[in-house]
């Protein structure tokens, strides 16, 4: 198995704090945490960032599938 890619996506709760997402690959699987017990609130730059995580973590995930 290679190192394990994750991408990390800035966002804000809903309080407007800094926050992370990140999104990793797990087993073929892609798998986004988000805050802790909070609502992730994206700009349209960081949905962006989110979508190119996304398609990567994809990417990664299909070259696991043997």
């Amino acid at each position: 198995m290679g190192a394990k890619e994750e991408w990390q996506v800035s966002c804000r709760d809903i309080a407007s704090r800094r926050r992370d997402m990140t999104v990793f690959v797990s087993q073929g699987h892609i798998v986004i945490t988000v805050p802790p017990g909070e609502a992730a609130v994206l700009t349209p730059l960081e949905v962006g960032r989110l979508r190119a995580a996304l398609r990567d973590a994809v990417v990664s995930a299909s070259n696991t599938d043997v």
